[in-house]
């Protein structure tokens, strides 16, 4: 449904080196870089973080993992670049009964997530 999403960020720089980090394990890479944003993506641009000096909205973001290890690459990679663990991977059947997911927060507090709908 979406072709692409850019997250605002406060300092391009250490946002990047977050996300090339935490994407690495779900397949994504730098893609492109453009002015005061850089995408990601494994064939085209399809995320990319945006320099933006006004107060910036949290958000929260969830990127699809093919498999519940992914989610806990995400995740290990996450903590080790410095995100805050805001809910560590497992199950989470309130939302569904294969919903494997864990969500960090990342330098500029957005609420990011990986997330597996596949039983294991």
């Amino acid at each position: 449904m979406i072709d692409h999403f850019n997250l605002p960020v406060a300092d391009l720089a250490r946002s990047q080196k977050f996300y090339e980090a935490v994407l690495e394990p779900l397949g994504y890479k730098l893609f492109a870089k453009d002015g005061e944003s850089i995408g990601f993506g494994r064939d085209t641009w399809a995320f990319g973080i945006i320099k933006t000096s006004e107060n910036i909205p949290k958000m929260h973001l969830a990127f699809i993992a093919d498999t519940r290890m992914q989610v806990d690459r995400f995740f290990d990679a996450a903590i080790a670049a410095g995100g805050r663990n805001n809910g560590p991977p497992r199950i989470r059947p309130a939302y569904d009964p294969n919903y494997y997911a864990a969500f960090v927060l990342d330098p500029d507090g957005h609420n990011i997530e990986a997330v597996c709908r596949k039983a294991e």
